[in-house]
């Protein structure tokens, strides 16, 4: 007769694994996701840039960042299909009990994703058979596709935090899943707030990449226009995103102190029900008591109200066995707010210069901050979704489903953990290798002309110009 103990640990063991799978698998592809979202963008920019003031150094930028979306796009499918893998390997117990709850929108995200797959091949290969303004107006369905998967998936991650879309209260006193509406599961409460959320964060971080990728050119002496022009297009497409993603943090946030107040007590650091609750800047929990915190007073009352003295509900209303990870989720939370609102005095800075002085900054200091830009959004949207998913402990659905009860029973998942592990730095070592192989080839000149852009010209050479 097996040990209860031992099968206590084994299965807790596997549970664990099972959690740093997914979160290692979701913290690849997130970044890989943005791209696919918001790159189109930069491309069309720079594409539109170059036809109309017939700039071969804005064409030739659309044209290698096009190839380089590719790329990224490749190994974006790749672990987007583990992904979905995962989830039903992984969790079948979520799956297989609400899978036509939730399936909708899974269906509808692949049907996104073949689109914008169609018309970036179509992209590729249009440059030497494709009208100039067609060939321009091919990146429109691509960046729609985008949106639109990125709303879909998005669906699924709400109804995770909040369920609907079939009778909860028959499901909890009978483990039956009746009354089923898809079309109400997928616009569930949770699901327009995070989604208008997530769509500005994916151009904020493409930009900053763009911009820090360019912006580390330019410090090791490549100074033209080619460079100066990647920064500016990051640069804006990452500025504008900011301000956005800012006011739809606070709605998303507010959305969470509304429907999930065991998440919210969490990520401000909320442990007992009272009035007037101060916001926490830094701090750790440490045997049931706040320390090494600031707290400003009223500020989180406040903040979630408008109402400096407004009760706010803590921890100390939450069974503990519901409890989520606090010292985790309050962290992640203030990494994210912390960093976001840097970028945003970065965005704010240089669109301040631009609009006085006619160009961006011009100092090594200014690209030295856009190169920690690029990492810091990184840094930024992943902790971000820690605070998404840890603060949803210990649910898969919220108050319906345990992470526990979802898990697979199979064992293996550690050595599934560590071979994908292997699988995933392999995907990055080899898009790595790729794009800086294309770099090298591009800077050497080995250009592909095309019937209206750049013929094999040496544009790195071409006169600066204030942008």
């Amino acid at each position: 007769m097996p040990d209860p103990v031992l099968t206590l640990l084994a299965t807790e063991a596997n549970l664990q694994a099972a959690r740093w799978l997914m979160a290692m698998s979701l913290g690849f592809h997130i970044v890989l996701s943005c791209f696919g979202v918001a790159f189109p963008v930069a491309i069309f920019i720079a594409h539109r840039r170059g036809l109309k003031n017939d700039d071969p150094v804005a064409l030739t930028l659309a044209r290698r960042w096009g190839k380089s979306a590719a790329v990224l796009f490749a190994v974006g499918a790749v672990s987007g299909t583990v992904l979905s893998f995962e989830m039903g390997m992984l969790w079948p117990g979520l799956m297989g009990t609400f899978g036509d709850v939730m399936g909708l929108p899974f269906a509808l995200e692949g049907i996104a994703f073949f689109l914008e797959a169609i018309f970036l091949g179509i992209y590729l290969y249009g440059w030497r058979g494709l009208p100039a303004r067609l060939h321009l107006l091919t990146l429109i369905p691509i960046m729609l596709s985008g949106i639109a998967g990125t709303f879909f998936i998005l669906t699924v991650n709400g109804w995770m935090n909040e369920p609907t879309g079939f009778n909860i209260e028959h499901y909890l006193a009978t483990g039956e899943v009746i009354d089923i509406d898809p079309w109400a599961a997928m616009f569930n409460g949770a699901a327009i707030p995070q989604f208008l959320h997530m769509l500005p964060a994916t151009y904020l971080v493409t930009g900053f990449l763009l911009a820090s990728v360019y912006a580390t050119g330019w410090l090791r002496g490549r100074r033209d226009e080619l460079h100066r022009m990647g920064v500016a297009i990051g640069f804006t497409v990452a500025a504008v995103a900011v301000p956005i993603s800012l006011i739809t943090g606070d709605l998303a946030t507010r959305n969470v102190a509304s429907s999930q107040p065991a998440k919210f007590a969490a990520m401000e650091m909320i442990l007992e029900t009272e009035e007037g609750v101060p916001f926490t800047v830094g701090g750790l929990v440490i045997d049931g008591e706040k320390r090494y915190a600031v707290e400003i007073p009223k500020l989180a009352s406040f903040l979630d109200t408008f109402d400096p003295n407004a009760e706010l509900e803590g921890l100390d209303q939450i069974p503990l066995d519901e409890q989520p990870p606090v010292n985790v989720v309050h962290t992640s939370f203030q990494i994210m707010v912390g960093l976001g609102s840097a970028l945003g005095l970065l965005a704010a800075f240089g669109g301040w210069h631009r609009w006085r002085r006619g160009h961006l900054p011009d100092s090594d200091w200014w690209y030295r901050a856009l190169v920690l830009a690029g990492p810091a959004a990184v840094v930024t949207l992943e902790a971000g979704w820690t605070t998404t998913e840890v603060g949803r402990q210990p649910w898969i659905a919220q108050q319906v489903m345990r992470v526990s009860e979802a898990v697979t029973p199979r064992e293996g998942i550690l050595g599934i953990l560590i071979g994908l592990t292997v699988v995933y730095a392999g995907l990055a070592g080899s898009a790595w290798f790729v794009l800086r192989n294309m770099s090298r080839r591009w800077r050497a000149g080995e250009e592909v002309g095309t019937p209206y852009g750049p013929d094999a010209i040496d544009v790195t050479d071409k006169e600066l110009v204030d942008i």
